[in-house]
């Protein structure tokens, strides 16, 4: 089972979706390619829009995760990259949908100068631990 935590003497989360210590629990570790917002033709879903970007992303992440039998909940630590500063209270909001803080992964928010494609604003890169119990292989 995942354990999170928040020591006291370090900064607090202060409700935000990340936990500053997550206890890696037995299970297969899934390292998930960057994920950004395209669609399965390649296609950016959202440009310009940090929010509908950032939901493509983790809706990318929540359908490799499930291909080995894993959920979002499975995440364990999470980095996201992204470019303009103004993004980040949208960043913050999406990741609370998709993150409940008390479960939330440990997280870094990384500012770029670019990504690959430049209607990207953001990519996801996320580490699993899916239980043995739940874990399958992928059939592809």
């Amino acid at each position: 089972m995942v354990r999170h935590f928040n020591p006291e003497g370090v900064w607090a989360p202060h409700g935000r979706a990340f936990n500053q210590g997550v206890i890696q629990p037995e299970g297969r570790v899934v390292h998930v390619t960057g994920q950004v917002a395209w669609d399965e033709n390649s296609q950016v879903v959202g440009p310009g829009d940090a929010s509908a970007q950032l939901r493509k992303s983790f809706e990318n992440v929540e359908t490799i995760l499930a291909a080995a039998g894993g959920t979002l909940g499975d995440i364990v630590s999470m980095t996201i990259y992204f470019l303009d500063r103004a993004d980040l209270p949208a960043i913050q909001q999406v990741r609370a949908e998709f993150f409940p803080a008390e479960t939330a992964p440990a997280s870094i928010l990384i500012q770029v100068p670019c990504l690959v494609i430049p209607e990207l604003l953001l990519e996801v890169v996320p580490i699993a631990v899916i239980p043995p119990n739940r874990f399958h292989e992928p059939t592809r």
